[in-house]
């Protein structure tokens, strides 16, 4: 066999073996981190905390709750660790307009963001304004019992349902 063929050989072995094996780890231990989940009495407005424990830019494509339905208001807070998230059925008031609410489509989940290492920096005391963090927040006409958040990671789809359980008073 020539050095040639070799070396073509050992490539097609890497990305047999490589690109497989970084998908299914990425399966395994998804880049997107959920910590905060809190909703108004109703449950007919939420925010789901996220955050990136990967090393690329997570892209949020889509959020639907329930049954895959489409909710009637969709945005994300960019906020920070220190000033934490507002649950709102406004977005537009002017007590949420200090929460950052943005459309989904204009904000990249930027890297180093996941949620247990804010809390670790609010614990030790270091946490600061520059820790931004990501709220997914959805408005609904009905309850609000399930959120499922699709996303993108290195041109990998993903997707995270978080459920809200109902408390029965």
């Amino acid at each position: 066999m020539g050095k040639i063929e070799k070396e073509n050989l050992e490539c097609c072995y890497l990305t047999t073996v490589i690109i497989p094996g970084v998908y299914f780890l990425l399966q395994y231990n998804p880049p997107l981190e959920v910590g905060t989940i809190a909703s108004l009495e109703d449950n007919k407005s939420v925010v789901v905390g996220v955050g990136n424990k990967g090393f690329r830019d997570i892209k949020i494509v889509d959020v639907s709750v329930n049954n895959n339905e489409e909710p009637l208001e969709t945005s994300i807070q960019v906020s920070n660790t220190l000033q934490g998230f507002i649950i709102t059925d406004d977005y537009n008031s002017e007590e949420a307009r200090k929460y950052g609410f943005t459309n989904i489509d204009e904000v990249t989940i930027k890297t180093g963001t996941a949620p247990s290492s804010n809390y670790e920096k609010l614990d030790a005391g270091t946490a600061s304004i520059n820790d931004e963090i990501y709220g997914v927040s959805v408005i609904h006409n009905e309850e609000i019992n399930k959120v499922h958040i699709s996303y993108s990671y290195l041109g990998i789809s993903f997707s995270h349902t978080v459920a809200f359980n109902s408390i029965i008073h």
